[in-house]
């Protein structure tokens, strides 16, 4: 079973040839910016235009004084500092720049970073006893850090300093740490909420690079905090697009070794970065460490100065992802196999499932695919390697359900869990696994349309409309991501005359005719769904036949395909559907 799809089309007015006349931009531009909800003048400019200077200041963020303060007196003092980071993308980003930072000022410092299986998320009294063993003064989080109160009170304890750098939601209050850096929590006046954990630390360790008589460089780490954000699917609006915009630009020739040896081995180093690369090339090397390995490995990359063990561990880090990605790739059918087998689409809306032999850092990532799919919420559990009869599970969750309250809701179930309103985490006893589902889906209140996906179309434009000129307009849309999609555009019926495979059956590239009369074309990498609709359409018998294929209503997104130093546009389907006149 495919999930629902409901075309619609964004109804917002403006004049949008007089706009892209001021701005200098093609109407159609100018319309999908007035569709991203730049309404004013100052938005658009920004938006389009907008620097690192229309950042808000970062002293307005709540804690960071105290903190660069509190740092100060530590760098004078020589006192021992440990960073503790989540084992994640934004942890290992947020780490690097805080050591990277704090060792160039002087600091007495060293890192931990929780091992996924044995510690779980986030610091933990274990690391906190292990650092105190080791003599260290001040415990310095980065994206964790705000749910800690036993590992903070432990600390304080021990007459250990506490800061806390974080940017997760409050649940319930704050732990007793000396100083909280975190633009969600209470009082905080920092106008833009949604910040990765590594752009709290780039903050933090610009703000004391200066209060110390040392400011970094306009562009110093910034590759990292661009990072950071993309792989915490952070939503790309506001400074988050500005960062990441500007941080893509210095990746595409980084400063730091590491990362560009793993831009090199990933095929990727001199090329212009997208948020795509980051996503999903370039994070998930760096997050196959902290679900397979150990994601101080990442951190080695990134501080090593040998250019043999950076080539060693670059190649490691993209060998392990690529075991990711097959090990993924399992687990995704065998999710699939376990929902239509025991047709839970039909019964359930929030989705549950056990798959036992799946590495359990891997749950969110089949969580996320089984999202796609189904446009359902979903968990996926495995067993806790470190917990006999418990199990572990990551969530994934769309638009209409907020996933964190509902588990809050049934929280009786859970013996611990955490996250946001679209992902969340959890572990629970294996006998209460019925008990919760069945709670999840008695308590939710999805409609159909709830569990309907809905595509937004910026503009009906035939696809003959589309040149280079316009894809190279539309990348300046970039980074694309949560908060900032791709724009897609839409043409009904039009004729598919043939269709053809290429590049080992990844590419499909259909031929068809409008109602004009002129031939286009359009590719689509979902090849296999596209053949069997094709041949479901078909007349009985007559698939395969040149002039008996069905008319399209195709919804596309646009593109600039380089290839051997030719720069042409491209019309890639998102979705489609068979025309009904």
């Amino acid at each position: 079973m495919r999930k629902n799809v409901e075309w619609r089309m964004y109804t917002k007015r403006a004049d949008f040839r007089a706009l892209g006349e001021r701005l200098g931009i093609s109407p159609v531009m100018a319309r999908v910016l007035v569709n991203r909800g730049m309404s004013t003048p100052e938005a658009q400019e920004r938006y389009l235009y907008g620097g690192l200077n229309s950042i808000p200041d970062a002293k307005r963020m709540k804690g960071i004084r105290e903190a660069v303060s509190l740092l100060q007196e530590k760098l004078k003092e020589k006192k021992p500092i440990r960073i503790i980071s989540d084992y994640d993308v934004d942890g290992v980003t947020s780490n690097y720049i805080l050591y990277d930072g704090l060792k160039k000022l002087g600091a007495v410092i060293s890192y931990d970073i929780p091992d996924r299986i044995r510690d779980g998320y986030g610091m933990n009294v274990r690391l906190v006893e292990e650092a105190y063993d080791d003599g260290i003064d001040t415990l310095l989080t980065c994206d964790n850090g705000v749910s800690a109160f036993e590992a903070v009170d432990r600390a304080k304890e021990l007459g250990m300093t506490v800061i806390i750098t974080d940017h997760h939601q409050i649940q319930d209050g704050l732990p007793a740490a000396d100083v909280i850096v975190n633009p969600w929590q209470p009082l905080c006046e920092y106008p833009f909420k949604s910040i990765c954990g590594a752009e709290v630390a780039y903050k933090l360790i610009r703000e004391l690079a200066e209060a110390e008589g040392k400011p970094l460089s306009v562009t110093k780490y910034l590759d990292f905090a661009a990072l950071g954000t993309v792989c915490d699917v952070m939503p790309l609006v506001d400074e988050n697009r500005i960062l990441v915009r500007e941080g893509m630009r210095v990746m595409s020739d980084p400063e730091n070794a590491g990362l560009r040896e793993l831009l090199r081995v990933n095929d990727l180093l001199g090329s212009d970065i997208s948020a795509y690369h980051l996503g999903f090339r370039i994070g998930p090397c760096i997050n196959s460490e902290g679900r397979l390995s150990s994601a101080k490995e990442a951190m080695k990359l990134f501080l090593s100065e040998d250019p043999e063990e950076i080539s060693r561990l670059a190649m490691d880090m993209k060998r392990l992802n690529d075991e990711r990605k097959n090990a993924t790739v399992r687990g995704v059918e065998q999710a699939v196999k376990i929902i239509e087998e025991e047709h839970l689409i039909e019964k359930d809306h929030v989705l549950l499932v056990r798959v036992p032999e799946l590495h359990e850092s891997l749950a969110g990532i089949v969580a996320g695919r089984i999202r796609e799919r189904y446009y359902r919420p979903v968990i996926i559990f495995t067993k806790a390697e470190d917990k006999e009869g418990f199990l572990k599970g990551s969530g994934r969750s769309v638009e209409e359900y907020n996933l964190f309250e509902a588990l809050t809701s049934a929280a009786s179930h859970i013996e611990k869990f955490g996250g946001h309103p679209m992902a969340a985490g959890l572990t629970i006893r294996e006998e209460e696994f019925s008990a919760l589902a069945a709670t999840l889906n008695e308590e939710e209140e999805l409609t159909d349309a709830d569990l309907t996906e809905k595509l937004f179309i910026d503009v009906p434009m035939p696809l003959y409309y589309v040149n280079l000129n316009l894809a190279e307009q539309l990348e300046q849309l970039e980074p694309f991501g949560t908060g900032n999609p791709k724009p897609l555009f839409a043409e009904k019926g039009l004729q598919l005359e043939d269709f053809r495979v290429f590049g080992g059956g990844r590419v499909g590239q259909l031929i068809l005719r409008d109602g004009k009369g002129q031939r286009v074309f359009a590719k689509t990498f979902d090849v296999q769904s596209l053949n069997e609709d094709i041949k479901m359409w078909s007349e009985p018998n007559e698939y395969g036949k040149i002039g008996t294929y069905p008319k399209l209503d195709i919804m596309y997104r646009v593109s600039v395909n380089e290839f051997r130093g030719e720069r042409s546009a491209d019309c890639i389907i998102e979705h489609y559907r068979k025309c009904v006149e």
